[in-house]
């Protein structure tokens, strides 16, 4: 029989009151960001700061749109750079870090070992410890200034490769074998029956990904003004000085909104990453 947990009122009351204090403090610096972007010129530089604005405008982002107008690249190039960087490399990571982690987590061979031990090895790796080598690599093989020189090093993602494999471990040896057994292929158990499995753990990697590479200036790599991301563009336009600090608020509020959104679409998914154990016999 399962053992049956007794809470009381006043524990219960102080669980609920202690979530509700950390999510509050946790959506505070969002709502200040959003309320900035909505204050006048005179209202930003106002000491003590308000978390809303007293007189809300939107002249923060019409500004925003009429400097994104009149740059030399059109606005909308800037956020198709940056839309199909994002979406490219995040299909890619996903389907190369499962790839790689599907044979690592299913099958035993030379090497599998020292493979595995050299992923954990990388995550702890700095990425920024790594950009003069990757940057002589990509110069050799002729990928500077294109998009392939950010989304193809995506692909191979120590920590997509590590969190791929641990979770495809997990999956019943049995169930696989039930698949080969009734003459399912390799590909055919990969797609029908691995990725279903660890539906959670992918779908936790693609939030991951969007969130870095929708963010990613990327102006080491990409001198070309018309492959350059939206971050680098709205970055170079709020850089002027403290008359665009309003401006400055906007572009934050954009930036953030993508990755949240799409936290927010997946968050019952974020949530069984963290919290299963994976299946078992």
């Amino acid at each position: 029989m399962a053992k049956k947990i007794n809470r009381s009122g006043a524990g219960n009351f102080l669980g609920i009151f202690f979530l509700c204090a950390v999510a509050c403090l946790m959506v505070l610096p969002m709502v200040y960001a959003v309320g900035n972007s909505f204050k006048p010129m005179d209202e930003l530089f106002k000491f003590p700061p308000t978390l809303l604005p007293n007189r809300w405008v939107t002249t923060n982002y019409t500004d925003l749109f009429v400097l994104m107008g009149n740059s030399w690249v059109p606005f909308s190039r800037y956020f198709f750079n940056t839309l199909f960087i994002t979406s490219v490399g995040t299909f890619g990571q996903i389907v190369f870090c499962s790839l790689c982690a599907y044979p690592l987590a299913m099958y035993t061979f030379p090497g599998s070992k020292f493979l595995g031990n050299l992923i954990k090895t990388a995550l702890m790796f700095n990425g920024t410890v790594l950009w003069l080598p990757l940057f002589m690599i990509k110069a050799k093989l002729g990928m500077i200034n294109t998009y392939w020189a950010i989304i193809i090093p995506t692909f191979g993602s120590p920590m997509g490769m590590y969190l791929m494999r641990q979770f495809m471990s997990q999956i019943p040896r049995s169930l696989v074998e039930a698949a080969r057994i009734d003459g399912a292929g390799s590909v055919r158990i990969f797609w029908s029956i691995v990725m279903p499995q660890v539906k959670s753990a992918w779908l936790t990697l693609m939030i991951f990904s969007v969130q870095n590479l929708w963010n990613l200036g990327a102006s080491v790599f990409i001198q070309s003004e018309s492959l350059k991301t939206l971050p680098y563009a709205l970055q170079q336009i709020v850089s002027t000085g403290i008359a665009r600090q309003g401006v400055a608020n906007a572009v934050t509020v954009i930036m953030m909104s993508i990755p949240i959104v799409t936290f927010v679409i997946s968050q019952s998914n974020i949530i069984e990453t963290m919290a299963t154990s994976g299946m078992k016999d």
